[in-house]
């Protein structure tokens, strides 16, 4: 059985004493690889590496051009070694292949060479003063990073946190989701390869709370905590993190609501809505999970929508033309089922199918209180509701503890700015779904998170910017 060791200070290694665990084929829900179970001492070793490397390694130290070509070569490493990523994923978590070698990587390899170039092309700050000084901002890496991946977009979310902190010239030690390993230790392998300095990029494998997860957030040694995953878990990461006062970034769940006015472009905003909740069988933070339709073209809508679902190819993630896999882990599928159970009787389509697989499902006539409609279900489960005013559906949208996310179909300009504007929502799409610029903040609200990051977000939490105030002589 293939077997994926931690990364620690350039080097594959095993954990003490031999300790392994099984990670999971959601298809054939069988162990296809063994995982070395990290504890207390594997973090000491990858901290004390990671703290060597920035205090007296070369990284910190390479000019933004150095560091940025060492990234780029990586990107180039994880376009070539696709498949071998793209597999990765796959057999971890059940994601279909064509989304993780076509989309997952590709994005991933984006990520590397957009923060290097980033880094490398942003300007500082300059503050003339009247008194005769000159006051100028520097940004200087925070020193050591602990990166803490989920699930559900294992590749690309590691890069996500791991670029920007590597491309200001820190150093890292990622923890991925224990579920979903395989990745995370080519990229740390593909790291070495293209030249980072050892120490700069450490994978260390194992659990959350007493184990790895814990150990890390609670060292002193860390200087900036990033995590994306549940919001009960982030809030025991910042209160972790408040013992130390390390600054943290928070990704956390969503619920997100999708708004289709009665103007909308309906087979544009049936394909998007489509698109929002049932890519990556749901599990997808940003999911458009709570669709509120005019009630115009409600009925319209919704059958429109309902044929597109029942269209949707579930079966083999190894196959090419599948585009909805099984659930990642059989405790998520049960977590699911569990939503699906207490709606019995108002699923228009979809349901609990074989093994851990939810079809594409559809709910209409839950109440505004019910679980499924205030929970993160994390599957693919959308709840349908009709609505009749501009008003009406903005407070619908808002009624949630989240704020992440939300979409906005509409033909109409004016009404566009407007419902955009008044979402309480870190990001807003209109007339989309997932379109990215990666200048732009990412983050959410309320019990979706804390901070943002992408562009200067990024450089603002991975530095520690600071002011230098300097005489200027006069004639």
């Amino acid at each position: 059985m293939t077997v994926i060791p931690h990364v620690i200070d350039g080097e594959e290694v095993e954990s003490a004493g031999g300790a392994r665990f099984d990670t999971v084929d959601p298809w054939t829900r069988s162990p296809w690889a063994q995982v070395a179970l990290g504890g207390a001492s594997e973090v000491e070793r990858a901290l004390a590496a990671a703290r060597r490397a920035f205090d007296d390694g070369p990284w910190p130290r390479m000019g933004f051009a150095e560091r940025g070509a060492a990234l780029h070569r990586l990107a180039d490493l994880l376009l070539a070694h696709a498949e071998d990523l793209g597999r990765a994923d796959t057999r971890d978590m059940g994601k279909p292949i064509t989304d993780s070698r076509g989309t997952d990587v590709p994005r991933a390899a984006m990520n590397f060479r957009f923060f290097a170039d980033h880094a490398r092309l942003a300007v500082a700050q300059a503050f003339p003063m009247d008194s005769g000084h000159h006051a100028y901002s520097r940004f200087e890496p925070a020193g050591v990073v602990a990166a803490i991946a989920p699930w559900n977009f294992p590749l690309m979310l590691e890069s996500w946190k791991v670029a920007p902190a590597l491309a200001w010239g820190n150093t890292v030690v990622l923890k991925p989701a224990e579920d979903t390993p395989a990745s995370a230790h080519l990229l740390a392998c593909l790291a070495v390869q293209a030249g980072l300095p050892p120490g700069v990029l450490n994978v260390v494998h194992g659990f959350g709370p007493d184990a790895v997860g814990q150990a890390l957030t609670e060292d002193p040694r860390v200087d900036r905590i990033t995590f994306t995953g549940e919001s009960g878990t982030g809030r025991a990461i910042a209160r972790a993190a408040a013992a130390n006062l390390t600054p943290v970034s928070l990704e956390l769940g969503g619920k997100g609501a999708n708004l289709v006015f009665a103007d909308a472009d309906l087979d544009d905003a049936v394909a998007w809505s489509i698109r929002a909740v049932f890519s990556n069988a749901g599990q997808v933070c940003l999911a458009g999970s709570r669709l509120y339709v005019a009630r115009a073209v409600f009925d319209e809508f919704v059958a429109r929508f309902v044929r597109a679902a029942d269209a949707l190819v579930v079966g083999d993630p190894g196959d090419p033309g599948t585009q909805v896999g099984p659930l990642a882990s059989e405790q998520h599928f049960t977590k699911v089922r569990g939503f699906l159970d207490e709606v019995e009787g108002l699923t228009v389509t979809g349901g609990v199918g074989d093994g851990w697989f939810v079809r594409p499902t559809v709910v209409v006539g839950a109440g505004h209180g019910d679980r499924i409609c205030r929970e993160e279900v994390f599957g693919p489960v959308v709840v349908v509701h009709p609505f009749d005013t501009e008003v009406e559906a903005v407070r619908l949208a808002n009624d949630t503890r989240y704020g992440l996310n939300a979409m906005v179909f509409t033909q109409d300009l004016s009404r566009a700015h407007r419902v955009a504007a008044a979402l309480r929502a870190g990001t807003v799409w209109v007339n989309c779904f997932f379109i990215r610029d990666l200048r732009a903040p990412f983050g959410g609200m309320a019990d979706s998170g804390v901070g943002r990051e992408g562009g200067d977000f990024s450089r603002e939490f991975f530095t520690e910017p600071k002011a230098v105030v300097m005489a200027v002589a006069r004639p």
